[in-house]
């Protein structure tokens, strides 16, 4: 077999060199071409992946976010429920106080009953002797314009009391006793 050369400047190729060399190119190529659609691939069904895995997170957030918001629906319920009985909340009660102009008549009327745990020994709206240290007021909830409840303690043993009180014009409050409780303590 003969072989053909062409001249090219100083160096001669021949049609076999010429044709390795775009056979190579082509296998170059070829390969190139392989490796770019593998990573299209694999970027295709990982991308995939993650949108459903990103998905179901979403999902999955969505359902929490609606039962936290049906729990503060609940919770909103009990609030109300808990502030019927209220001072605050009893526009009705709260008109016997306009004139008086008082700002927080619940708080001013709760630190006035603070006021008797001042007196030494036992607080003298609490019928009891305290057994374990001196009986004290701790809670207090101003049902309205007439009641009060509240929770008494000498650090062991615990009661509650409804006291009725009268607030006056010049601000004084008469607090009266009008039933009691003593729990008895379970071990």
């Amino acid at each position: 077999m003969t072989k053909i050369t062409f001249q090219c400047g100083p160096k001669s190729r021949s049609i076999d060199q010429m044709q390795n060399n775009i056979l190579m190119k082509h296998k170059i190529f070829l390969y190139l071409f392989l490796f770019i659609s593998l990573i299209a691939l694999y970027q295709f069904v990982s991308t995939n992946n993650m949108e459903k895995a990103k998905n179901a997170v979403i999902e999955d957030q969505a359902q929490e976010l609606g039962q936290l918001e049906d729990s503060i629906r609940g919770l909103r319920l009990n609030v109300l429920d808990m502030q019927y009985f209220s001072l605050e909340n009893n526009d009705d009660a709260l008109a016997y106080y306009d004139h008086l102009k008082l700002e927080d008549p619940s708080s001013y009327i709760a630190d006035k009953l603070l006021e008797t745990n001042e007196s030494k020994g036992d607080n003298p709206l609490v019928p009891y002797e305290g057994m374990n240290d001196h009986f004290k007021i701790n809670k207090i909830k101003v049902l309205n314009h007439k009641w009060i409840l509240a929770d008494f303690s000498d650090g062991k043993y615990w009661g509650e009391l409804l006291i009725k009180y009268e607030l006056k014009d010049d601000l004084g409050i008469d607090f009266s006793l009008l039933d009691h409780l003593l729990y008895a303590r379970s071990n």
